[in-house]
């Protein structure tokens, strides 16, 4: 089987994307950094290993690959990266790829020369090889660990920045290298590394801004196909800014991946998650064959002396490169030390490095095969380091947001009200969302914390500070905004229980979100809230708690119905030892359950009667019932015209 697939490119070109795939699978399985797994996998898998992925008997079509693979990276970094949060911590994150960058590519080369031995261009060439921090390592990093939101940014956009800037040093560095007289070429190689990064920024804004344009105008682009033409147009922007200046295509697609995330399109989320999932797999398939083109005996012919650069890497040129670089922002103490503390290096780097010890190795020069496997080497050690030690470390600084333990509700109507002032009960924070005035004033009656604005808008999820959100809870009477309300909030803020309200099941987006996962069912069933709005508004909701009999019987095992068409009575939260939970269809009870539901007035007894024969019996001491809390069982003499009455 080895001489079969040595043989054929096409199959090591595919056993590599899947071998990628796969490890990331088990990385997330086992919350371990993907590109560490993927390391081990390439050398498993290359000639050191099995022999069946070796990367050489792609010829020149490997670096096409890596050009391409990391033109998309970039431009997905640049996606997700939001200029909005980037204000608020824009000097720190402008030293870092400036100040920073410069510390990093002097300290780095200063370690190798020190410790190796390397020349005056070897040395400064890993220094600039090592200048960027990984977007594709620092990001899953910084939504893992739930960090402060200035942290999570400068990180972020370091990460995403820096890598153009590392790239173009680079290859300005690497042009030095290749001349036979480096110090008449300083001059002009500084002149063209200007221009490629202001060809690369130009051009960069404007097929960003026309990207843009043509996905906010549906007859430009058929619906469907948005995603394929972008990703047509950013592989033709890399190739094309790259024929006119060469290694100015980097910065391009990443300004390109800036102006569009950053303008609102009809097609954004699906354009985030297609790209999303492309780098995903780019990823995969590029650590595997990078890495599998590492030998060990390339990493042990670095010695202890190959450590020791790495080593001070890590603990003296990048807390330099920080300390210098935060100077006078508000980061405190805590935060500066955290960003020290993480800075691993990711695929740019990897990718960066192996077309540079091509180019060596073309031009007839030593060197470039220890470059390589010193830069996989400090690949290796800081995203394994992050990837183990962040979590901790960040705890004892305090750098991390507690634990999601809010919920967060849209529309501040009978049933939410109702429900939030349960799950305060419960000590369960509670914030609303509502765009109306009247809705936004009874909940500030009420006493809960409420946001005002559109709730699909990032920025007001923002203000909601959803990073802390639990569960979202949408009751709006429109299904449609329900469901992309509750999709938006856990793909954009990683929110992992959506409930959504609805009158009927098996049709629509609600319908496609339950079956598939990503949303339950609000309380017991499908109800009508704006029926129940109406009814509050009367002052005919009641709140009242129950308690399940420990007794034996098979309906007891699954939810409960609601009262059908007549819609006598409604399961707010559930509350099973200690913890006070949003009820959602799919809950199974137990014995011993106590629920809060409110009772529609009229049919109470009709309702108690159905509740008791399910074996649901009501608190003792609270078998008088009580007007729902706060208003929410009062009419409400300010409010506009009512629906027609229930």
């Amino acid at each position: 089987m080895t001489s079969t697939i040595e043989a054929d490119p096409r199959m090591i070109f595919a056993l590599a994307l899947l071998a990628g795939m796969f490890g990331q699978v088990i990385a997330r399985h086992l919350r371990l950094p993907g590109i560490v797994l993927l390391l081990l996998v390439g050398v498993s898998l290359g000639p050191d290993g099995l022999g069946w992925v070796d990367p050489r008997r792609l010829g020149e079509g490997l670096y096409a690959i890596v050009d391409f693979a990391v033109a998309i990276i970039l431009f997905e970094g640049g996606l997700n990266l939001q200029l909005s949060r980037l204000r608020r911590s824009g000097a720190a994150i402008r030293r870092l790829i400036t100040w920073g960058a410069l510390v990093t590519l002097l300290g780095g080369a200063l370690a190798a020369h020190f410790f190796i031995g390397w020349g005056l261009m070897a040395s400064l060439l890993f220094g600039g090889l090592v200048v960027v921090t990984g977007p594709t390592v620092v990001g899953p990093l910084v939504s893992e660990l739930r960090l402060k939101p200035k942290v999570a940014t400068v990180l972020e956009a370091e990460g995403v920045l820096i890598d153009p800037v590392g790239a173009i040093l680079s290859v300005v560095i690497l042009k030095l290298a290749l001349s036979g007289d480096p110090g008449s070429l300083l001059l002009a190689q500084s002149g063209v590394g200007v221009a490629r990064i202001a060809a690369g920024s130009i051009l960069g804004a404007a097929a960003g801004f026309l990207l843009a344009r043509a996905m906010r105008i549906s007859r430009i682009v058929p619906a469907g196909l948005e995603n394929v033409f972008v990703l047509s147009s950013v592989l033709l922007l890399f190739a094309g800014a790259e024929s006119l200046l060469s290694h100015s295509g980097i910065l391009a697609v990443t300004v390109a991946g800036v102006v569009v995330g950053n303008t609102r399109s009809p097609v954004e989320r699906d354009l985030r998650e297609f790209k999303d999932q492309l780098t995903v797999m780019l990823i995969g398939l590029l650590f595997v064959l990078l890495a599998a083109d590492v030998r060990f005996e390339q990493l042990r012919s670095l010695g202890w002396a190959g450590v020791y650069v790495v080593a001070s890497l890590i603990f003296i040129v990048r807390p330099i490169g920080v300390w210098l670089s935060t100077l006078g922002s508000d980061l405190d103490a805590r935060d500066r030390l955290f960003l020290a503390w993480v800075a691993p290096r990711g695929i740019v780097a990897a990718a960066v490095a192996s077309l540079a010890a091509a180019d060596l190795e073309r031009a007839g020069l030593s060197g470039g095969v220890e470059l390589r496997a010193l830069v996989f080497l400090t690949i290796a050690a800081t995203v394994t380091l992050a990837g183990l030690t962040a979590g901790p470390v960040g705890h004892l600084l305090g750098v991390r947001m507690r634990r999601r333990d809010t919920v967060a509700i849209l529309s501040a109507q009978t049933l939410g009200l109702a429900l939030g002032k349960e799950l305060q009960r419960g000590g369960v924070p509670v914030v609303f969302l509502d765009s109306n005035p009247s809705g936004v004033r009874r909940a500030e009656e009420a006493g809960f914390g409420v946001v005002y604005g559109d709730a699909l808008q990032e920025t007001v999820m923002q203000r909601a500070r959803f990073g802390f959100v639990r569960t979202v809870v949408a009751l709006t009477g429109n299904k449609t905004l329900n469901s992309v309300f509750v999709a938006r909030a856990r793909d954009r803020f990683g929110v992992p229980n959506g409930l959504v309200a609805t009158s009927e099941v098996g049709v629509g987006l609600v319908s496609e979100q339950v079956v598939s996962g990503e949303a339950k069912i609000a309380f017991e069933g499908p109800h009508d809230v704006e029926r129940w709005d109406v009814r509050g508004r009367r002052g005919d909701v009641a709140v009242e708690h129950f308690v399940l009999a420990p007794v034996e019987v098979e309906e007891e095992t699954g939810a409960i119905a609601s009262g059908g068409l007549s819609e006598r009575f409604v399961m707010l939260t559930v509350e099973r030892g200690g913890e006070t939970l949003v009820m959602a269809g799919t809950w199974q009870f137990r014995g011993g359950d106590r629920l809060a539901i409110a009772l529609h007035l009229p049919e109470r007894e009709d309702a108690v009667r159905e509740l008791v024969e399910r074996g649901w019996h009501p608190v003792p001491e609270e078998a008088e019932f009580e007007t729902a809390h706060s208003g929410v069982g009062t009419p409400d003499s300010g409010s506009e015209s009512e629906p027609a009455r229930a």
